[in-house]
């Protein structure tokens, strides 16, 4: 029997974005949709156009690098949204825009101050005018999963015919279960009379840990859209994880009446770039795309694998791409084989002049390490834009005097507006003491909102990758660092988070709440 497409929909550079601290530059949403579409991700909402310039920027290049997935943009039942997502999406092969309102009781009194024949008319009025401008048009009911049944029959009924094909019944705040999430659907899908003429979509939040079962259970009930995350990224508890959806669906193929058109080897590296970009590192034993994903501790469990790997692996590591991040690059690779590598991983460079900054921190970093992975570049690509992001503060060097029993000190050196900058502290530790130091110049009034530290590969000699998230009169950053050296990537991370919160650069969203 054949069986019906699922549509994934990676909202990774809007919803995924809305993390706090987890904002993109233009350049690395390029880098994640560039991977996304390797993949064959089906739509990529790529933002919210409207939000600021910054996002209507990215949005406008997301459309132009990618061509063979449709570029959506996010828009609110408004006029200067729809307008401003159309302009956004225009450049793009296949644009869509969607657009959204509430419909909970809840919702339309106390944030919209609407009664629902009001509510109903601007989202009939706005799927109108997105249509006029973009022929694929999504509704969303925000906070659908508490909705009114017969006021969401009402509206959906209204919106499909006004011109929407893809409906989305979002589970909001994450308040739904997998039985009642279902049939709600199903309810909806019999009882508006023209459901034939819409794809049905699932977007669910994470709060009680069911985004995923909420969107299977809503597949067997008819949905054929799913709204998902790379690592389940989002707000709050984030969302449905784009990985566990898809690889559910090609693992249990006897019992999901669909499939996906999404090429699962480049799941494990694409991961790998969103954690690196964000500065959200994947816990290990996160399903499909965390490092014990694969890894057999008990010994019945490895002489099982051993004997009959389906005793105990329902998948193959290598499937989701275990096996491709593994790269055989040192000090004596060509610039050849180093730009072909960076390409494959969806990173280009604009002129000579970048690609030949990036060989030679490659050449540098081999010096330190003999083993260059995947990894490694896309932390490497990450800690350049760093530097470049604004040229208030440029690390340069760094001294840590650690003693039992003593008080670490730390010494820096760095630029402030070009100006070569000393400066020295002591601290509870070294990078206590590195942080102390720099402050000392700086005087930002920030708080250190989180401070992380990851090893990117595994050994010793592996990078550090720092992330550090400092907060501002409601402006949230993430700074990123890189090094063989934890501490010295401890400075770049807290120097780099600076220049942003400076710049006003990847400050943090607006919430749209779908």
């Amino acid at each position: 029997m054949q069986k019906d497409n699922l549509v994934i929909f990676d909202t990774t550079l809007r919803d995924g974005e809305q993390s706090p601290g987890a904002s993109m530059t233009k350049d690395e949403k390029i880098r994640i949709a560039k991977m996304l579409e390797k993949m064959k991700v089906d739509v990529i909402e790529a933002g919210f156009a409207i939000a600021s310039p910054g996002d209507f920027e990215a949005v406008q290049a997301v459309a132009a690098a990618v061509k063979d997935s449709t570029i959506c943009s996010l828009a609110r039942a408004v006029r200067p949204d729809i307008e401003r997502a159309g302009d956004a999406v225009k450049g793009a092969n296949s644009g869509r825009i969607h657009t959204f309102i509430a419909t909970s009781p809840i919702h339309m009194k106390y944030k919209l101050q609407l009664e629902p024949d009001q509510v109903l008319a601007q989202a009939v009025e706005a799927v109108k005018m997105a249509r006029n401008l973009c022929d694929d048009v999504e509704f969303s009911l925000e906070d659908g999963s508490r909705t009114e049944p017969e006021f969401m029959y009402r509206i959906v009924e209204a919106v499909i015919a006004a011109g929407a094909r893809t409906i989305n019944i979002p589970d909001t705040v994450g308040y739904g279960t997998p039985a009642e999430y279902g049939v709600m659907f199903k309810n909806v899908i019999e009882n508006v009379p023209n459901s034939d003429l819409a794809i049905f979509s699932a977007h669910c939040h994470n709060d009680l840990g069911l985004a995923v079962a909420n969107s299977m259970e809503a597949v067997m009930n008819g949905v054929r859209q799913v709204e998902c995350t790379i690592n389940g990224l989002g707000e709050r508890a984030g969302n449905a994880s784009l990985e566990e959806v898809v690889m559910a669906v090609n693992t249990r193929k006897d019992f999901y009446p669909v499939e996906s058109r999404i090429d699962p080897v480049h799941i494990v590296p694409t991961s790998r770039l969103v954690a690196t970009v964000t500065g959200f590192p994947v816990q290990p034993n996160k399903a499909i795309v965390g490092a014990n994903a694969f890894a057999h501790e008990s010994g019945i469990h490895q002489d099982g694998v051993l004997k009959h790997r389906e005793t105990y692996e329902i998948m193959k590591a290598e499937d989701v791409g275990w096996n491709t991040n593994k790269l055989v690059l040192g000090k004596h690779s060509g610039r050849a084989a180093v730009k072909a590598r960076f390409e494959e991983l969806g990173i280009s460079f604009d002129s000579q002049e970048s690609l030949n900054d990036a060989f030679k921190r490659f050449k540098e970093l081999a010096d330190k390490k003999h083993e260059i992975f995947d990894e490694d570049l896309q932390a490497l690509v990450s800690d350049a834009e760093a530097e470049f992001t604004a040229e208030i503060y440029a690390f340069e060097s760094m001294e840590v005097n650690c003693k039992t029993g003593e008080k670490p000190l730390a010494k820096l050196s760095f630029t402030k507006n070009g100006e070569n900058v000393s400066t020295e502290s002591d601290g509870s530790g070294p990078v206590d003491a590195v942080f102390k130091a720099i402050e000392k110049v700086a005087n930002s009034n920030a708080e250190l909102a989180l401070y992380s530290v990851n090893a990117i590969t595994a050994g010793t000699e592996a990078q550090g990758d720092v992330t550090v998230r400092l907060s501002r009169a409601g402006s949230i950053v993430n700074g990123v660092g890189a090094d063989t050296d934890v501490v010295a990537a401890s400075a770049k991370a807290y120097l780099h988070a600076l220049n942003l919160l400076e710049s006003g650069v990847k400050a943090h969203p607006q919430h749209t709440g779908v």
